[in-house]
């Protein structure tokens, strides 16, 4: 099965790099397309990977991963949505752009919702594997307590406090939390970790770069992939990020500002005032410990760290069953937004 990883953002590295594991592992062919403005970025330079999208068809894949939001529809292979996100009440997350033949979801809130439209367009396939990026939640998810600890040590603190908001300039909270961070810090038993989205303004980049470096104990934290930070992490503030979803799979309390979830299990407050008392009050009592399970459920209830070769054996059953597709069929509208994108 000749595979194509395809990335538009760097989000998606972490989510491929997995279903990279698994093909190795059996063997299969495989090539990373990574666009030309994120190749800097790319963190496997010594994979097979190309910006050339004529190389792409020179491939002439069976199977194409996709995290983001379009492929073109005149490469050949069976081309396959697997999401960056678990947030779904995002808007767009369900919505259908007719360039994928197969669906891979999550969970069962997720397949439900994915499966009535199914019905209702009847030109794309479902099928419900778990998350490729969370399988290091079933395979090491002890992976970074050795650092975690050293950085405890060091900082003399107890707990590790993440900061992981959304970039959307109408929901971040970014704008709102700085002096609340500041009190927060003042307390010598937290150590703070700022991580932000690839896209988070320049300017709010820079005004916590600059709170990092004159707070002791804040960290900016530049390194793409969040898994390590969510993991290491004893607990979340954000507001509306998919992120939360994340690391409220993990069983641990989250404190968002503003969020506009629709299934909130945890505590989200209106008002951005009170961050240290909030901290205190959910490492102490963890009152939404049994709602979080609810979450759990409908996410992703796969912890057994095998949703990407669950992806890589729906795919081959697929083709086995229907043979691979040499195009997708699109409206002239559609098409040209693919050229735009990609050319022709």
């Amino acid at each position: 099965m000749k595979t194509v990883l395809f990335c538009q953002n760097p989000y998606a590295f972490g989510i491929l790099e997995p279903i990279m594991e698994v093909l190795k592992e059996k063997n299969f062919p495989y090539l990373w397309f990574v666009k030309e403005t994120i190749k800097k970025q790319f963190p496997f330079q010594n994979e097979s990977f190309t910006s050339d999208m004529k190389e792409v068809k020179e491939f002439k894949s069976d199977v194409i991963f996709v995290p983001g939001n379009e492929v073109p529809y005149y490469l050949r292979g069976l081309k396959v949505q697997i999401f960056h996100g678990l947030a779904g009440e995002k808007k767009g997350h369900f919505r259908i752009r007719h360039y994928f033949d197969l669906y891979l979801t999550q969970g069962p809130y997720f397949t439900k919702r994915f499966l009535e439209l199914k019905q209702q367009f009847k030109n794309f396939d479902v099928l419900e594997t778990g998350w490729s990026k969370l399988d290091i939640y079933g395979k090491e998810l002890h992976k970074y307590d050795t650092v975690k600890k050293q950085l405890l040590l060091k900082h003399k603190a107890k707990k590790i406090v993440l900061y992981a908001p959304t970039f959307s300039p109408s929901l971040t909270s970014a704008s709102f939390l700085i002096e609340e961070f500041k009190k927060l810090s003042k307390q010598n038993e937290y150590l703070i970790l700022i991580k932000f989205h690839d896209l988070m303004a320049v300017e709010l980049i820079e005004k916590y770069k600059q709170l990092a470096k004159t707070t002791a104990n804040i960290i900016f934290e530049e390194e793409r992939n969040i898994i390590k930070f969510l993991l290491m992490a004893d607990i979340m503030i954000s507001d509306t990020s998919s992120v939360v979803y994340e690391f409220l799979l993990l069983n641990k309390p989250v404190i968002t500002f503003k969020s506009s979830s629709k299934n909130i299990e945890w505590e989200d407050s209106n008002v951005y005032n009170n961050l240290l008392e909030k901290v205190k009050s959910n490492l102490k009592e963890d009152n939404y410990k049994e709602k979080r399970l609810k979450i759990v459920q409908q996410y992703h209830p796969y912890n057994d760290g095998k949703s990407s070769l669950r992806m890589v054996k729906a795919c081959l059953k697929y083709i086995s069953e229907n043979g691979v597709p040499e195009k997708r069929k699109l409206s002239f509208l559609r098409k040209l937004k693919i050229h735009k994108i990609f050319g022709k």
